[in-house]
Protein backbone atom coordinates (compact mmCIF):
# COMPACT_ATOMS: atom_id res chain seq x y z
CA UNK A 1 0.00 0.00 0.00
CA UNK A 2 2.90 2.50 1.16
CA UNK A 3 5.07 1.65 -2.12
CA UNK A 4 1.60 2.43 -4.27
CA UNK A 5 0.48 5.76 -2.53
CA UNK A 6 4.59 7.02 -2.86
CA UNK A 7 4.08 5.54 -6.73
CA UNK A 8 0.95 7.70 -7.30
CA UNK A 9 2.67 10.74 -5.25
CA UNK A 10 5.84 10.57 -7.83
CA UNK A 11 3.45 10.27 -11.36
CA UNK A 12 1.70 13.09 -9.75
CA UNK A 13 4.32 14.99 -9.26
CA UNK A 14 6.52 14.52 -12.54
CA UNK A 15 3.68 14.23 -15.23
CA UNK A 16 2.78 18.25 -14.84
CA UNK A 17 6.56 18.71 -15.78
CA UNK A 18 6.03 16.76 -19.06
CA UNK A 19 3.08 18.46 -19.87
CA UNK A 20 4.04 22.14 -20.36
CA UNK A 21 4.78 23.33 -24.14
CA UNK A 22 7.71 25.94 -24.42
CA UNK A 23 6.81 28.40 -27.19
CA UNK A 24 9.99 30.12 -28.07
CA UNK A 25 8.59 33.56 -29.83
CA UNK A 26 11.45 35.74 -31.42
CA UNK A 27 10.22 39.15 -30.97
CA UNK A 28 10.81 42.00 -33.81
CA UNK A 29 13.77 44.65 -33.33
CA UNK A 30 13.28 47.08 -30.65
CA UNK A 31 14.69 50.56 -32.02
CA UNK A 32 15.69 52.84 -28.72
CA UNK A 33 16.02 56.67 -29.93
CA UNK A 34 16.60 59.72 -27.55
CA UNK A 35 13.65 61.90 -27.23
CA UNK A 36 14.01 65.74 -26.98
CA UNK A 37 14.55 65.80 -23.27
CA UNK A 38 15.97 69.42 -23.17
CA UNK A 39 12.40 70.56 -25.02
CA UNK A 40 10.59 68.55 -22.00
CA UNK A 41 12.54 69.39 -19.40
CA UNK A 42 12.21 73.12 -20.24
CA UNK A 43 8.47 72.82 -20.90
CA UNK A 44 6.87 69.94 -19.42
CA UNK A 45 5.79 70.74 -16.27
CA UNK A 46 4.88 68.51 -13.36
CA UNK A 47 1.76 70.40 -12.44
CA UNK A 48 0.63 71.65 -16.11
CA UNK A 49 -3.08 70.39 -17.20
CA UNK A 50 -3.10 66.38 -18.52
CA UNK A 51 -3.52 67.40 -22.41
CA UNK A 52 -0.86 69.81 -22.49
CA UNK A 53 1.44 67.60 -20.98
CA UNK A 54 0.58 64.25 -23.42
CA UNK A 55 0.80 66.83 -26.44
CA UNK A 56 4.05 68.40 -25.66
CA UNK A 57 4.93 64.43 -24.85
CA UNK A 58 3.60 63.94 -28.20
CA UNK A 59 5.93 66.39 -29.81
CA UNK A 60 8.76 65.27 -28.10
CA UNK A 61 8.50 62.14 -29.40
CA UNK A 62 7.94 62.60 -32.83
CA UNK A 63 10.45 61.49 -35.51
CA UNK A 64 10.91 64.22 -37.98
CA UNK A 65 13.44 61.61 -40.00
CA UNK A 66 11.20 59.05 -40.35
CA UNK A 67 8.32 61.37 -41.90
CA UNK A 68 7.59 61.06 -45.36
CA UNK A 69 8.31 64.77 -46.43
CA UNK A 70 12.29 64.33 -44.63
CA UNK A 71 14.70 64.84 -47.26
CA UNK A 72 18.71 65.36 -46.47
CA UNK A 73 18.90 68.52 -48.03
CA UNK A 74 16.18 70.92 -45.69
CA UNK A 75 18.06 72.40 -42.37
CA UNK A 76 14.55 72.44 -40.88
CA UNK A 77 11.06 71.36 -40.46
CA UNK A 78 7.58 73.06 -39.08
CA UNK A 79 5.64 70.86 -37.92
CA UNK A 80 1.79 71.40 -36.52
CA UNK A 81 -0.23 69.50 -33.64
CA UNK A 82 -3.53 69.49 -32.75
CA UNK A 83 -5.78 68.54 -29.76
CA UNK A 84 -9.12 70.25 -29.24
CA UNK A 85 -7.65 72.13 -26.00
CA UNK A 86 -5.03 73.63 -28.33
CA UNK A 87 -2.08 73.11 -30.52
CA UNK A 88 1.64 73.23 -30.87
CA UNK A 89 3.81 74.73 -33.67
CA UNK A 90 6.72 73.22 -33.41
CA UNK A 91 10.34 73.41 -35.72
CA UNK A 92 12.75 70.49 -36.27
CA UNK A 93 16.10 70.77 -37.23
CA UNK A 94 17.87 67.99 -39.86
CA UNK A 95 18.62 65.61 -37.15
CA UNK A 96 15.48 65.52 -35.40
CA UNK A 97 15.81 67.92 -32.12
CA UNK A 98 13.38 70.37 -31.86
CA UNK A 99 15.14 74.29 -32.45
CA UNK A 100 11.91 75.84 -30.70
CA UNK A 101 7.97 75.92 -30.56
CA UNK A 102 5.22 78.04 -30.15
CA UNK A 103 2.06 76.71 -27.99
CA UNK A 104 -1.27 77.59 -27.16
CA UNK A 105 -3.89 76.61 -24.95
CA UNK A 106 -7.48 77.57 -24.25
CA UNK A 107 -9.35 76.89 -21.30
CA UNK A 108 -7.38 74.21 -19.45
CA UNK A 109 -7.02 73.72 -15.95
CA UNK A 110 -5.27 75.82 -14.02
CA UNK A 111 -2.22 75.38 -11.92
CA UNK A 112 -2.78 75.74 -8.20
CA UNK A 113 0.10 78.43 -8.02
CA UNK A 114 -2.19 79.88 -10.39
CA UNK A 115 -5.37 79.48 -8.47
CA UNK A 116 -3.70 80.95 -5.49
CA UNK A 117 -2.57 84.31 -6.59
CA UNK A 118 -6.17 84.95 -8.72
CA UNK A 119 -7.47 84.55 -6.11
CA UNK A 120 -5.34 86.34 -3.54
CA UNK A 121 -4.69 89.51 -5.01
CA UNK A 122 -8.65 89.17 -6.89
CA UNK A 123 -10.27 87.66 -4.75
CA UNK A 124 -13.95 88.09 -5.66
CA UNK A 125 -13.08 88.08 -8.86
CA UNK A 126 -13.73 84.70 -11.65
CA UNK A 127 -11.73 83.27 -14.16
CA UNK A 128 -14.09 83.24 -17.33
CA UNK A 129 -11.26 82.08 -19.93
CA UNK A 130 -8.08 81.59 -19.90
CA UNK A 131 -5.34 80.88 -22.52
CA UNK A 132 -1.72 78.90 -21.64
CA UNK A 133 0.96 80.16 -23.96
CA UNK A 134 4.44 78.54 -24.44
CA UNK A 135 7.38 79.81 -26.10
CA UNK A 136 10.55 77.26 -26.28
CA UNK A 137 13.52 78.44 -27.72
CA UNK A 138 16.76 76.04 -27.91
CA UNK A 139 18.61 78.93 -26.80
CA UNK A 140 16.32 80.52 -24.03
CA UNK A 141 14.43 77.81 -22.50
CA UNK A 142 10.79 77.82 -22.63
CA UNK A 143 8.50 80.84 -20.88
CA UNK A 144 4.83 80.05 -19.69
CA UNK A 145 2.29 82.95 -19.58
CA UNK A 146 -1.40 82.53 -18.58
CA UNK A 147 -3.80 84.84 -20.16
CA UNK A 148 -6.69 85.11 -17.96
CA UNK A 149 -9.78 86.90 -18.34
CA UNK A 150 -11.83 87.82 -14.77
CA UNK A 151 -14.88 88.82 -14.43
CA UNK A 152 -16.48 90.51 -11.13
CA UNK A 153 -20.23 91.28 -11.55
CA UNK A 154 -20.42 93.77 -14.52
CA UNK A 155 -16.30 94.65 -14.66
CA UNK A 156 -14.23 92.38 -16.88
CA UNK A 157 -10.04 92.67 -16.43
CA UNK A 158 -7.34 91.08 -18.20
CA UNK A 159 -4.68 89.68 -16.63
CA UNK A 160 -0.89 88.04 -17.38
CA UNK A 161 0.88 85.54 -14.88
CA UNK A 162 3.54 83.24 -15.49
CA UNK A 163 3.19 79.47 -14.30
CA UNK A 164 4.48 80.26 -10.71
CA UNK A 165 1.97 82.83 -9.99
CA UNK A 166 3.64 85.80 -10.42
CA UNK A 167 1.94 88.86 -12.01
CA UNK A 168 3.42 90.03 -15.51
Amino acid sequence: MKKIILGLLALGLTIPAYTQVVKVEELSEVVVRPMNYKYLNAADSKVAAIPVKMLERTVAAYDVTEADFYRDDFDFYTVSFFIPDGKIVAVYDGTGQIVRTIEKFENIALTDAVKNAVLDRFPNWTVTKDVYRVTYSDDKGANKIYKLILVNGDKKMRVKVNDEGTFL
